[in-house]
Parts: C-alpha cells; sequence; structure tokens
C-alpha cells in the first residue's frame, strides 16, 4: 500500500468528516432529559466572602439546584488534585492549599468559582446567578509575578506569607559557581516572559450523567487523557475506577490546557448524582478568559559565563515562574523541561533555581512547549547577546559551542542526555535556505525605505516523550477489517492518519478497511494520552508492536492454511506466500480463518486480535534551527515578517505533510506570544483587561509570511519507529528566534531591550524614546 504507507504525504482522514459538520464535540452532544449549568464567578481578585444568599436564585423560573461552598464540603466529596513531590527553599513540602470546586470562604483571582446554578435551559441558570446575593470585603491582591515575594506584597495564602509554593534547583551550584570564577566574560540579562492562554478553537465543556440504577458514572469532556483523568474523577467521588466512564470526543484545541480535572467537571457530575439526569455545561468564549488555566508567566535572571575565545564555561539562571492562585495538578511538570537551557552547547556547568509563586491570578498549566520555549527563549537571547557583547559573529559563537554528533551520546551541564543529532548541520541548512549571507543587502534596501530589518537564529533542543507507556489494540472482524483501538487522543495533530498509514505499512491494508476508536474508557483498554509530543513514540511504537504480533499470529495461521512450514512463509504487502512459489493467502483470508476454530492449528486461540504496551524508558531530542526575518516600520511600530525558515529533526518523518502543519502551527504560536498575545491584569484591582479577542490580539495569516520547512532526520535508537518529537518543536524555537530578530532589527535604532509582545505600540514608544535620548 505504497501510496499510504509511512513517511508519504498522506492528507488527514480525520478532515472530510470534520469539514462537513460531522463532529462530535461536547456543545454537541444532547442526552434525554440533560440540564444546563452556570457558574457564578468572583468579581473580585481577592475578597472574603461574609454571606452567599441563593434563595432568590433558587427561586427563579426552571432552576433545579443552586451549589455553593458549603454544598461542596457537605458533599463528602474530595477536592481537586494538586500537585505533590516538590519543597520549599528550606526543604520543607511545597505549599499546596485545598482546591474546591467552589470556595466558601474567599475568593482569590477574578473568575474564582464562588456557585453553580442548574437549570432547565443555559440562559434559565444564566439569570438566575445574577439573583444570587454574595457580600464580599475586598482585600489587597498582588498580580504581578515579579512582585510576588516583594516586602509587603498581599498574601495569596495565609499559610503562605511569603507567596511561595515550591523552590526547584537543578544542576551543579558548586561547579557553576567555579566556571563563573574563572570566566574571562560574564554577560547576564533579565528577561521576562508574559502570560498567554491557549485559547482554542473549542472552549472547554463537560457533560456528567450518573446512573442511579447502576450506581455509575459517565463524564463526557474535552481533555488530553481519558484513563488517568478517570482515576483522578474517581478519588474526588471516592467511588472505585469501574464506576467511572470517561469520554473524550473530537477536540477542537487543547495544548495542555484542558487535561486538568477543572471545578466545572466535577460540579457536573455532583449536580447529576444529586438531580438524577445528566448536567451539562460549556464555557463561552469570555468566560475562557476567566476560568481556563493559563500559561508562561515568568522573571528569569540568566548569566553565561565565557572563556577569552568565546567558549561557554557556565551558566545559571533564577527564574520566578507564576502558580497563579491555586496549585492546579501538573502545573508543576515545567520544571521537568529545565534541561532545554543547556541547548545545543557545549557548556559544562549549569545551574538553574526556580521559585514558583502564588498570585490572584488564574491557576496556570502546561501549555505546547510547556517550560521548553521559555527556556530556548532564555539561553538563545543570551547566546546572542553575548555575541554583541564580546563582538564575536552570533553564527560564530554558536559554532564554537556546538555539540558534534560525534560526542553523541551527550551528557549536557544540566540533566538531559542527547543521544543523537547533527546540530551544526541543521544550521548550515537553515542559513543556506534563508539566504543568510544575502541578509545585507535586503538590510540596506530597507533603511532606504525607512524600515529596520533584522534577521534572529535559535538553535534549539528539547525532550519529547518522557518515560511513560502506551497502549494499542488491533482487531480484525469476520470480513477482514480492522478498528485499531489507540489510547492516545488527537486534539487536531492527525493521530488517526498516522496511525492507519502505519497500519498500511506494515499489514498491508487499505485507510477504508480500518475504523480507528480513541478517547473512551470502555472501549480502550489501556492508555496514558497525548501530551508532551509523545503520541508518534509511544502510540505509534505501541501500534507497530501490536502489528508485530498480528504478523507472528497470522503467519502461524496461514502456515496451517498453506500446508507449509511456518518458517517457509514470507509476508508483504498484506500477503502471505510460500517462498519460491505462487501459493498465497492475504491476511484479510486470514483473519476469516481465524475466527474459525475449526480451521486453525491446535494451541491457537480463535480471532486474529492483537494488544501492546510500549514503554518508554528514555526521552528523545527534537532539535532544529529557525531562521525569522523581518522588518520594523519606524513611524508605526508595526513588524512584518518577511521570511522564516525552518530545518527540523524529529527522526523518522512518518508523514511530512503532517510534520509541517504541527512545525507552522507552532511556530504561529511562538510569533503570536512574541508580537502579539498578552494576558494582563490592571495592577491595582486585579481585574483581567484582555477578556476578548477584542483585546487578546490573536495571529493572523496577515500577521505572517510563508515558513519554509526542511527536515534534517536523524532516526533516534530509543524507540523502534526511530521518531522524535514534533508537536512543540515548532513553538520552542519560534520564541528565540523572533526574539533574536527583533533585537537585531531594534539595535539600528539604538534600542536596547523591548518587552513582550512587542506590539507596535511598545515598539513605536520604543524607537521614539531611543531617538529622543540621541538628539
Amino acid at each position: 500500500m505504497g501510496e499510504f504507507a509511512l513517511g508519504q504525504a498522506v492528507p488527514r482522514f480525520e478532515d472530510p468528516r470534520l469539514l462537513r459538520g460531522g463532529g462530535r464535540y461536547v456543545d454537541d452532544m444532547a442526552l434525554p432529559r440533560m440540564a444546563f449549568g452556570h457558574v457564578l464567578r468572583s468579581p473580585h481578585a481577592h475578597a472574603r466572602i461574609g454571606s452567599i444568599d441563593p434563595a432568590a436564585a433558587n427561586a427563579a423560573p426552571g432552576v433545579l439546584a443552586v451549589l455553593t461552598g458549603a454544598d461542596w464540603a457537605a458533599s463528602g466529596w474530595a477536592d481537586l488534585p494538586v500537585p505533590a513531590g516538590l519543597k520549599r527553599g528550606d526543604g520543607s513540602p511545597a505549599f499546596r492549599p485545598r482546591f474546591p470546586a467552589l470556595t466558601a470562604d474567599r475568593v482569590r483571582w477574578v473568575g474564582d468559582y464562588v456557585a453553580f446554578v442548574v437549570a432547565a435551559t443555559k440562559a434559565q441558570a444564566q439569570d438566575a446567578a445574577e439573583l444570587i446575593q454574595v457580600e464580599y470585603e475586598p482585600l489587597p491582591a498582588v498580580v504581578a509575578t515579579g512582585e510576588a515575594t516583594q516586602p509587603g506584597a498581599a498574601a495569596v495564602w495565609d499559610g503562605a506569607p511569603d507567596n511561595i509554593c515550591f523552590v526547584h534547583r537543578e544542576g551543579d551550584r558548586r561547579a557553576a559557581d567555579a566556571a563563573f570564577a574563572e570566566a574571562a566574560h560574564i554577560v547576564r540579562r533579565r528577561f521576562v516572559i508574559n502570560r498567554v492562554t491557549a485559547a482554542s478553537m473549542e472552549p472547554r465543556g463537560a457533560i456528567g450523567d450518573y446512573n442511579p440504577a447502576e450506581d455509575r458514572y459517565t463524564c463526557y469532556t474535552c481533555l488530553q487523557r481519558t484513563h488517568s483523568y478517570r482515576a483522578e474523577l474517581a478519588e474526588i467521588m471516592n467511588v472505585p475506577e469501574s464506576r467511572v466512564r470517561v469520554v473524550a470526543g473530537d477536540i477542537g484545541g487543547s495544548f495542555g490546557m484542558k487535561s486538568a480535572i477543572y471545578n466545572e467537571v466535577a460540579l457536573v457530575m455532583l449536580a447529576s448524582k444529586l438531580l438524577g439526569r445528566p448536567v451539562k455545561w460549556t464555557s463561552t468564549r469570555s468566560e475562557a478568559f476567566l476560568a481556563d488555566a493559563q500559561a508562561r508567566d515568568n522573571v528569569t535572571d540568566a548569566e553565561l559565563a565565557l572563556d577569552r575565545d568565546g567558549q561557554f564555561l557556565g551558566l545559571r539562571v533564577d527564574t520566578f515562574a507564576a502558580v497563579g492562585a491555586y496549585a492546579q495538578a501538573n502545573s508543576n511538570a515545567f520544571v521537568a523541561n529545565l534541561g532545554t537551557l543547556a541547548g545545543v552547547y557545549r557548556t559544562p556547568a549549569c545551574f538553574a533555581e526556580v521559585t514558583a509563586v502564588y498570585t490572584n491570578t488564574n491557576p496556570m498549566r502546561p501549555y505546547r512547549g510547556n517550560g521548553r520555549p521559555e527556556a530556548a527563549f532564555v539561553i538563545e537571547r543570551l547566546v546572542d547577546e553575548a555575541a554583541a557583547e564580546l563582538g564575536i559573529d552570533r553564527i560564530e559563537l554558536r559554532r564554537r559551542n556546538t555539540i558534534p554528533p560525534e560526542a553523541m551520546p551527550f551528557k549536557t551541564g544540566l540533566t538531559f542526555t542527547y543521544d543523537s543529532g547533527e546540530f551544526a548541520r541543521n544550521l548550515d541548512l537553515a542559513l543556506e535556505m534563508a539566504d543568510f549571507a544575502g541578509f545585507e543587502r535586503r538590510r540596506a534596501e530597507s533603511q532606504a525605505r525607512g524600515r529596520l530589518r533584522g534577521i534572529g537564529v535559535s538553535n534549539t533542543i528539547e525532550r519529547a516523550a518522557a518515560p511513560s507507556f502506551e497502549g494499542a489494540e488491533i482487531r480484525f472482524d469476520r470480513t477482514g477489517t480492522v478498528t485499531l483501538y489507540s489510547g492516545s487522543i488527537n486534539q487536531g495533530q492527525g493521530h488517526e492518519t498516522v496511525y492507519k498509514q502505519l497500519l498500511c505499512d506494515r499489514l498491508g491494508l487499505r485507510p477504508d478497511q480500518v475504523y480507528y476508536v480513541q478517547g473512551d474508557t470502555e472501549k480502550v483498554a489501556i492508555a496514558e494520552g497525548s501530551g508532551g509530543s509523545r503520541s508518534a513514540t509511544l502510540g505509534g511504537s505501541a501500534v507497530y508492536l501490536a502489528s508485530e504480533r498480528i504478523v507472528s499470529k497470522a503467519k502461524t495461521i496461514a502456515a496451517h492454511l498453506l500446508e507449509a512450514a511456518e518458517a517457509d512463509i514470507e509476508f508483504d504487502e498484506g500477503i502471505f506466500k510460500i517462498t519460491g512459489t505462487d501459493r498465497t493467502v492475504s491476511i484479510g483470508e486470514v483473519a476469516i480463518a481465524a475466527m474459525k476454530p475449526e480451521a486453525l492449528p491446535d494451541g491457537i486461540e480463535p480471532g486474529l486480535i492483537a494488544s501492546a504496551v510500549y514503554t518508554a524508558k528514555v526521552m528523545n531530542f527534537p532539535n532544529g534551527v529557525h531562521v525569522c526575518e523581518l522588518e520594523i516600520d519606524r513611524a508605526t511600530g508595526t513588524v512584518e515578517i518577511a521570511r522564516y525558515t525552518v530545518v527540523d529533526d524529529v527522526g523518522t518523518v512518518m508523514n511530512p505533510l503532517l510534520l509541517e502543519g504541527q512545525i507552522r502551527g507552532g511556530v504561529v504560536q511562538g510569533i503570536g506570544q512574541m508580537l502579539l498575545e498578552d494576558i494582563h491584569f490592571d495592577p491595582s484591582s486585579g481585574q483581567l483587561l484582555t477578556g476578548s479577542f477584542m483585546d487578546y490580539a490573536m495571529p493572523r495569516a496577515g500577521d505572517l509570511s510563508p515558513i519554509d520547512c526542511e527536515s534534517n532526520p536523524v532516526p533516534t535508537k530509543t524507540n523502534p519507529l526511530g521518531v522524535k518529537g514534533a508537536g512543540e518543536a515548532g513553538n520552542v524555537g519560534a520564541m528565540p528566534a523572533v526574539g533574536n530578530a527583533l533585537a537585531d532589527a531594534l539595535a539600528q535604532a539604538g534600542v536596547r531591550t523591548i518587552g513582550m509582545p512587542a506590539t507596535p505600540e511598545r515598539l513605536w514608544r520604543a524607537i521614539r524614546e531611543a531617538s529622543a535620548a540621541t538628539r
């Protein structure tokens, strides 16, 4: 099946159904007798609740229930899960406050959960929520991450007056300090990385459906992981996992944001149990800005030590990272990606310290890259700054310090051990594609038009597919066609397409012979889900192993059907053949025979079915080079991306069309954060000032140039397919490439630093101020 085989640019099989309106999203689902929920949210960033009076709401038309913090406490259900395992600076456990689905005494961000109204219609629930009388006593709030630990800052939690959740240290502090003591040059910079939101196409939603006859719960929601989610839900509800079913239908984007058990999920489950009918909640876009977990938001002081020849000796990084008002489950996961700070360089001694702080803002979650883009931004901006300060060409400085292929496996100065990669070749290829040598000519042309032209390079690496597992099952039926059950959950990546390609490649099937199933705990036996660029490695390897087991069993059956020795049977393109003869049987025919016990050899169970669980013992390391070329209009501060080039190494390329889609999507998100996107709170009141797409600027097609992508695949030996993660690579490389291009352009105007995002207004002001200072 060559046209559909692995490595071919096959368009996504999922798209026709979705484009024709056949999607099955949470908001599409309608169950008999379904009621609707609405959350009453705090209008204050920090306030004490004096009283809550739901009487008027309870009496409103269509209202079935009004739940408050007191009702949640009386339910006997556990609070939402919070991360564990980390410590504070003195070695004491991290401060982990309880996370109830509804607060009873204090609200801690604008959008905090005060009450949940359930009514016959969504409009009735919304109207009734406005009738709830709540007395608030406003309290001082802190919303800026860099100010959370300053003297006099308001305490988000009384139990943590310093607002510190945990302190995480990684690397060798003594070795780093020694390297700095002997350094000829030390380059120091502060980097403030702003807060963003995932802004997924499909807002969050959930349906809780309790069946009293069976005492079982079904949760329909949008998420990336069903089985571990079921375990957490069961723990909240104090029931065995077997009493809980979790179903994820189609998912319109997640990027890590949706996979927590949010308050609304617990509330629809509780309300369904109390009312004996399904309860549905779906977010509006405005509500998403108030309630979705957000991302990034950290302040980093970084310094790089170099010898007289520009060789990197040491790296020290001190970061304050936002947690938000509550420590949401997995919100601490970004510290597992601090190794990205070491980059593709031979820096022998590195040390990083992260102080995670509470603020009166939305909780934080992993978001595409989850610490990797921030770390890549810090090291790659620092390298450019070092080059400028030392008077060394920025490309030459990178070349002097890049890890060569012959050094693999290479243990970096910060956690990671790289198994493969051609970092210098990536750089050479990308610079050639981007016509880096001709840039100065283009810059001169821009200057003649009154524009500032800059070019930025990033050479980044990240970890993917952290040690974990994933399951897959292949079931042939009585007609010889297949159902593939996958533990990975697709939110737009194209899992169905790639896994079908894998079966076409391994089993000689056609795509229309394969039915794909995901995201249902009662259909998929074992799964871990998607995230951290793991699906190709873990999910793909599980499908691969299951296909190997199918072939092995089918070969035994084929030998019996052909009356030949198994050793004489060869398999290719879906056909079993006796070597040296024209006697054959197809895998479909074998599958049909496998359902007939009388047609099978002794000791072979009926059915051509195989499952596999692939366990990754080590991670892999996708890497690549991005080159961004842009222009800034001096008069308006408007930025135009003139050219964008990517050369990536994601190991074996399973589908180049889907790979380019992943890379380009990530690049757009990185560009969006650098130039446009920003979650901003009023510093005095804590009110969200960017609560709609009128204020929160999303990248559009007109903001971009074509993105030229090429692959330099260096297959890894850490998994049977040789693949490396691809889902987050575009975002990881884009932020530093665009940041370096901005700095290169602005240097011509005398601007040394620019805040993130580099909006036209911010750039215009910086250029004017620099111009005024030189007069």
